[in-house]
This record gives C-alpha cells, sequence and structure tokens, in this order.
C-alpha cells in the first residue's frame, strides 16, 4: 500500500492549529467570511477569539458543532473541525486560554453584514 499524495500545487486540508497555551475545551470548528467582511464584522462582537487569514478568507474559532440548527449566512461558510485548504496565519489572539468567538453574536453580526435576516425557524430534533 502507498500513501496517496496531492497533486503538484494542490494544498492540503488540515486543522487550524490553536496558539500555544490554548485549550478547546468544547472542540473546535471554523467559521469563514470573505476577507473583505471581517472588518464589518469585529465592532458587532463582545469578544474576538482566535481569527486567521489566508489572504482570501478569514477564519473565526468556534465551538464545535455551532452550527446545529444554524444556517450560517451565505457567503460564510463552516468547517467542521477547523479543516482549512493550504495555510493560514494568525491575525488576532484574544488574551486569556480560550480561542472561542461566540457564535450567536458571530452570527448575527454576519447575518447583519450581510443583509441575512436571522434564521431561527429550523426546528432542532433531539
Amino acid at each position: 500500500m502507498q500513501r496517496r499524495r496531492s497533486a503538484p500545487g494542490q494544498d492540503a486540508v488540515q486543522p487550524l492549529p490553536l496558539p500555544d497555551g490554548m485549550t478547546a475545551p468544547l472542540g473546535w470548528d471554523a467559521v469563514a467570511v470573505p476577507d473583505r467582511l471581517g472588518p464589518l464584522v469585529v465592532p458587532r462582537l463582545p469578544r474576538v477569539g482566535c481569527v486567521y487569514t489566508d489572504g482570501s478568507q478569514w477564519w473565526w474559532i468556534v465551538p464545535s458543532d455551532s452550527d446545529f440548527a444554524l444556517p450560517w449566512p451565505a457567503p460564510a461558510r463552516y468547517a467542521r473541525g477547523a479543516l482549512v485548504t493550504g495555510t493560514a496565519r494568525l491575525i488576532h489572539r484574544p488574551a486569556g486560554t480560550v480561542p472561542y468567538t461566540p457564535p450567536i453574536p458571530l452570527y448575527l453580526a454576519l447575518c447583519r453584514v450581510t443583509g441575512t435576516a436571522p434564521d431561527w425557524s429550523r426546528a432542532a430534533s433531539a
């Protein structure tokens, strides 16, 4: 058996690494938004966790399963396991040891800057 390698020029999918000293007791996922929206979102948040950029998107670290019964507004993209293609660099590290941006304020801020009404209508099943 041989290990499959990616084609030249093709980046591997890997999780965003947390900075040294940070812990994620709830696991972590990421929400990606086009880089033009990032600066519009920041002032609308009560707390900004770890944020990364890959040059075209900003990636916000949120607790795992922050997409449960929550349809993130386009053009945002939810990434389970914070899996990204290529490399991203950290552009914001919060004080303390927890990397999370609170998901509900992030969701509402994204709805606001994209002109999308929050969608609370999806029923959650047990």
